[in-house]
């Protein structure tokens, strides 16, 4: 899915936590979107770490529905494309079955050797980010309206989630094999992260509202795919063709799948651009937090004091792979694509959510400016991380 980071501290966060709790009190317990038992037992809304759960409306749930067949079949699905269409991992890897595959894995252990450890740990986090795809799945699944739920469901919600799964399993097999080939990397430490991950899961603060849920895929779709095309751009630059059409060929994926998910938004901005705006306000005031955020090593704190994510975030942001601009260019993208400052006859909340997100770019962009002047002034700091055998690498 994608690389990892909060890219900025939000503007107005302190003020979150309170504010999520006042709209507690406005939704109602019992939506034909929440499971059986709550709908009977519950006499308030459910609130966990913060969020109401299960917040879509029965008006909103219609919205969904309403696009199943014919929208999401029209303008959705298309975008996938046929398995003997797709490309696959070992169209770029070393075929074990020649005569000459040692040989070949060896050319391919030249060609990497250049590759800096800041560029490594960077690819890693991404690899890692992408080999979490159960708890993006499980995520999807978690949407009231949408969810697959026999795991086998013939609907369009349930089919595009699982085939948009299948297209995205390719991304971390792929990173995975050519990383093991490259004898660069501590593999075991690597997959130790890799199911600590799985098994930690991830809180994206969607409320299992798929209003809230495709706005999180729409932004990070858009964020993984600038990520894995600064990591192309950037094996190009250290002298590995192979690895830089690895990465554009798996951006040119995620470009697929964030028109998709933002066309599913169009949907919504449509029949309902009051929800629409309220869901895409509510999300950028909690911050996208990317998918990684829960990785752990089992030893990066333990040996520094720090997180683990964040720790590969700065490294991402030092060397341009994903930063607090990037942030910020996404958001004002989908400002744009949305065409949120044309859009007239919003309620009061859901026009207070437009001024919001006008807004947001340019304060995104005041702070991550004073974030760099701090940072620049700041005493150089090296952090080793297991993945490249604990060899150290610049932080700051």
């Amino acid at each position: 899915m994608a690389l990892g980071r909060q890219a900025v501290q939000r503007p107005g966060a302190c003020k979150h936590a309170t504010k999520a709790s006042r709209r507690a009190v406005t939704v109602r317990a019992a939506v034909t979107s929440a499971p059986e038992q709550y709908v009977q037992k519950l006499t308030g809304p459910i609130i966990m770490n913060g969020q109401v759960l299960h917040s879509l409306t029965n008006e909103r749930l219609d919205v969904v529905r309403s696009l199943e067949k014919g929208y999401l079949q029209k303008e959705v699905v298309p975008l996938l494309k046929p398995v003997d269409k797709c490309w696959q991992p070992s169209d770029f890897l070393p075929r074990s079955q020649d005569p000459d595959f040692l040989d070949k894995v060896q050319a391919l252990r030249e060609r990497t050797k250049n590759l800096p450890d800041d560029y490594l740990v960077v690819f890693i986090g991404d690899m890692i980010t992408e080999e979490a795809l159960p708890t993006y799945m499980t995520m999807i699944n978690t949407l009231d309206g949408v969810r697959d739920e026999t795991g086998a469901s013939q609907t369009p919600w349930a089919q595009w989630t699982r085939a948009w799964t299948a297209e995205e399993n390719r991304h971390g097999d792929l990173m995975n094999k050519y990383m093991y080939l490259t004898g660069r990397v501590n593999m075991k430490a690597v997959e130790v992260t890799v199911q600590n991950l799985i098994g930690s899961g991830m809180d994206p603060k969607t409320e299992n509202n798929p209003y809230l849920g495709f706005c999180y895929t729409s932004f990070q779709e858009r964020a993984t795919k600038v990520s894995h095309g600064n990591t192309a751009r950037h094996a190009l630059e250290y002298g590995d063709e192979v690895l830089a059409k690895i990465c554009g060929t798996i951006a040119s994926d995620e470009g697929r799948h964030e028109i998709a998910y933002q066309r599913i938004l169009d949907g919504f901005f449509e029949h309902d651009p009051n929800g629409a705006m309220l869901a895409f306000g509510d999300m950028m005031r909690k911050q996208i937090t990317m998918p990684a955020h829960m990785m752990n090593d089992g030893e990066h704190e333990k040996k520094t004091g720090r997180n683990l994510f964040a720790d590969f975030s700065t490294v991402a942001e030092r060397t341009g792979t994903y930063t607090a601009m990037d942030y910020a260019d996404i958001v004002e993208y989908l400002v744009g694509r949305w065409k949120v400052p044309e859009r007239t006859g919003l309620n009061g909340e859901a026009a207070a959510a437009q001024e919001y997100v006008i807004k947001l770019p340019d304060r995104i962009r005041r702070l991550a400016e004073k974030t760099a002047a701090r940072r620049a002034k700041s005493k150089a700091q090296d952090s080793p991380f297991s993945w490249v055998f604990n060899r150290d690498v610049k932080l700051v």
